[in-house]
């Protein structure tokens, strides 16, 4: 972390911000090993004349131990026996397997930032009545992280600190600053102000990419995320939030295990590993509207499908979480009315008249209407297969705002099999517009 200080005379107190976060594991092939002398004896016996003369024999003694109990061969570079104990004392080595960090380190969005802040007095006086406050300042916005304005700290001895930790959910990318200030009463009884600033910036985990499908009544989304940290990272949850009037399901592999080892991975619910710099993983949702959307809200929704929601944690167990902005999904058609069929009769005889039972759905604020329906044909005979049996034009009343109206058509079919019933042509008598191609049925015609 980058750190300034006040340009003024000079102070008695200083801050040092120092950050806390666990150390990283290391494998170290070479462990530190030591003379187990240090830990019998320690630098006082040197102290002694009496015992310090006795101290040759005593190490001799020791050496010919080891030495005999060494039997690794000075002729081998292999370095095969790295790992062997020669003697008891070996055990008592430094491994190495986690080491403290040398520096401050990445900070990433979603993180929870923890910093161990020491005020120290180095002057050779007393100073008294401390007022310390720090804070976090981003492009957007500042947050208080403490302040003891309310009881300060009473004094801080010549040579003494006063050692705080304070924490803050990385929420923002870009520069943060930690600002650092102290009001106090000096040795003369100067009330003097501190100011330090400590800089540091705020990168992005991972990315989210996104891609939406429809098939037919059914929306696909896919999520790929890519991780940009030096560290591995264990997805504990990636969870779509649908929006308002949608489900989601994650759709995921078959799992050909055993039935216990199911029963255990519901259970333990191992985390997904996305490897450092640059792995990925791919996640699949099924995303369905709900059957009891309005009329109203088809109108008037919009095309948010929802938001992911990312939790993780990295290889020491620090967590991490991130809400993505809202997805989008294709635009939605704003019809302004629809056609439903109601009713079909399951037989239908050739050349029979029969009726089809139709719902017609005002899905604006307005009235509409009135309107005629009727059903378009081709212009050669020989194409048509279902015709309107009576009047070619129907007539229908207004259909209120956001409601409906039902009607039926007098029909009759004239060739047999498999056949379409298109062509449903509506037309606002008021507003002069035609709709088209509102309803497609499909009816089996049989002879008999």
């Amino acid at each position: 972390m980058s750190g300034s200080g006040t340009q003024q005379a000079a102070h008695s107190l200083a801050f040092r911000v120092m950050r806390l976060c666990r150390p990283t594991l290391h494998v170290d092939t070479s462990p530190l090993k030591f003379d187990p002398c240090d830990l019998l004896f320690g630098e006082d016996l040197f102290d002694d004349p009496v015992a310090s003369s006795h101290l040759p024999r005593l190490l001799d003694s020791i050496n010919v131990g080891q030495s005999n109990n060494n039997s690794t061969d000075p002729s081998d570079f292999s370095y095969r026996t790295r790992f062997l104990l020669q003697h008891p004392s070996d055990s008592l080595g430094l491994p190495g397997l986690l080491v403290l960090p040398q520096s401050f380190g990445a900070i990433y969005l979603g993180e929870t930032f923890c910093s161990y802040i020491s005020i120290n007095n180095s002057s050779n006086f007393e100073v008294r009545d401390v007022t310390i406050k720090a804070e976090i300042q981003t492009e957007r916005q500042r947050i208080l992280l403490l302040d003891t304005s309310k009881s300060p700290v009473e004094s801080i001895r010549a040579g003494g600190r006063y050692d705080f930790i304070v924490e803050h959910d990385v929420k923002e990318l870009g520069a943060h600053t930690l600002v650092c200030t102290a009001l106090y009463n000096d040795g003369d009884s100067e009330r003097k102000y501190l100011p330090q600033f400590f800089k540091f910036m705020v990168s992005n985990p991972l990315s989210v990419r996104t891609k939406v499908r429809v098939v037919k009544e059914t929306t696909f989304l896919e999520a790929c995320i890519e991780n940009h940290t030096k560290s591995n990272l264990y997805m504990d949850q990636v969870e779509f939030e649908p929006a308002q009037h949608w489900s989601a399901t994650m759709l995921k592999a078959e799992d050909h295990s055993v039935e216990h080892n199911l029963l255990t991975r519901e259970v333990s619910k191992p985390p997904v590993l996305i490897r450092s710099g640059g792995g990925i993983h791919n996640y699949l949702y099924q995303l369905r509207s709900s059957s009891q959307v309005t009329a109203q809200v088809k109108v008037e929704g919009s095309n948010v499908l929802g938001k992911l929601q990312i939790t993780w944690r990295t290889n020491l167990g620090e967590p991490g979480r991130l809400q993505t902005q809202h997805i989008l999904g294709n635009p939605i058609t704003r019809k302004v009315i629809e056609l439903q069929a109601v009713e079909v009769p399951s037989v239908i005889i050739l050349e029979k008249p029969f009726l089809v039972h139709l719902n017609l759905i005002n899905q604006t604020e307005r009235v509409l209407g009135p309107f005629e329906v009727w059903l378009s044909q081709s212009d050669s005979l020989d194409e048509k297969a279902i015709m309107v049996n009576g009047l070619q034009t129907t007539t229908l009343g207004e259909v209120q705002a956001l409601g409906s109206l039902k009607f039926q058509l007098n029909l009759i079919a004239i060739k047999n099999g498999i056949q379409k019933i298109s062509g449903f042509t509506v037309f606002d008598t008021v507003e002069k517009k035609t709709y088209d191609s509102l309803l497609e049925l499909e009816i089996y015609v049989d002879s008999e």
